[in-house]
């Protein structure tokens, strides 16, 4: 059985926020920031963070503008997303991320490196506004609770 992990990424050109979620108490927690190098993402280390929290899904934040229109990084956020999706056979979700650097620099107290903790605002987000059975994985949101 999977275990109930999420993993969002925060997509910047030259940064990549991630942070771990934990569907069944809708708790996320701030990871890391990965460094793309020219646009392109470290697959390695995206690799390796799938490998070792083996999530059951993969949130990526959606950039937009407030209001709701697109901005330059979002097809590239697009186009990370669909890699994220073919590389690793795992369901994408998007997510509305404005706002979230905001928050996590009012969270963090830092203007900058706030990457990894954008990326928690993200999933948290993303989790409150899930029923609690669309957030767990099909084999666990089967099972018979009692």
């Amino acid at each position: 059985m999977n275990r109930p992990n999420l993993l969002c990424f925060d997509y910047g050109d030259k940064r990549i926020g991630v942070a771990v979620g934990q569907n069944l108490t809708a708790t996320a927690t701030a990871l890391e920031t990965i460094v793309s190098r020219r646009g392109r993402p470290d697959w390695r280390r995206i690799s390796i963070l799938i490998r070792d929290w083996e999530p059951h899904a993969l949130i990526v934040g959606n950039p937009l503008n407030m209001d709701g229109s697109r901005q330059p990084v979002t097809d590239a956020a697009d186009r990370f997303a669909r890699q994220l999706a073919g590389r690793f056979g795992l369901p994408v979700y998007r997510a509305d991320e404005r706002l979230s650097t905001f928050e996590a620099t009012q969270r963090t107290g830092m203007d900058c490196g706030v990457d990894a903790v954008a990326a928690q605002v993200i999933l948290e987000t993303w989790l409150a506004a899930q029923p609690a059975t669309q957030r767990q994985p099909a084999d666990l949101a089967q099972a018979d609770p009692q």
